[in-house]
């Protein structure tokens, strides 16, 4: 079984873009071009994660997107994708797992987003919760690294733009 995605974005050209990079990588990837439809699938489906445009019909879309995949009782990991990263972090940012900045080199992306799943998973198992399954063999090579690099806890570096 594939991990599943959930990819919202309403710029039609970086979800067409993104959605191939993801199912080359071995992604199962559904797309949604509006909050309101990714809510409704975020209900009618399980993703193992959600990526979410921060701003598209509204400058709080991707926020309602990021509480509706808080809800789910599936509990995915959450990731949100922008091009103006917030500074805030108060009681109203919207909490995503992982703040993704655009634009972004695809294998950064990827290594990212396999290091984001793999730390949810374990989180969620140390918690008792019900993990998606996913099969082994859906796991790249790489795996096993990001793992170990996730254990270690080390800090992150934050993203840059690529000009």
């Amino acid at each position: 079984m594939k991990r599943r995605i959930l990819l919202v974005d309403d710029e039609l050209a970086i979800l067409l873009t993104l959605k191939a990079v993801l199912e080359i990588s071995g992604f199962e990837v559904e797309t949604a071009a509006s909050a309101r439809e990714a809510k409704l699938k975020i209900r009618s489906n399980q993703y193992h994660m959600v990526i979410t445009d921060m701003r598209m019909e509204s400058d709080f879309a991707g926020t309602e997107v990021v509480q509706a995949a808080r809800k789910a009782a599936y509990q995915p990991a959450v990731a949100m994708l922008t091009a103006f990263p917030m500074a805030d972090t108060g009681s109203d940012s919207p909490n995503p797992d992982k703040m993704l900045v655009k634009p972004m080199n695809a294998n950064d992306l990827l290594r990212q987003l396999e290091a984001l799943l793999v730390t949810h998973e374990d989180n969620k198992r140390r918690r008792g919760e019900k993990s998606l399954p996913f099969a082994a063999e859906a796991l790249p090579p790489s795996v096993p690294a990001v793992r170990a690099a996730a254990r270690k806890k080390t800090p992150t570096k934050k993203l840059a733009s690529a000009h």
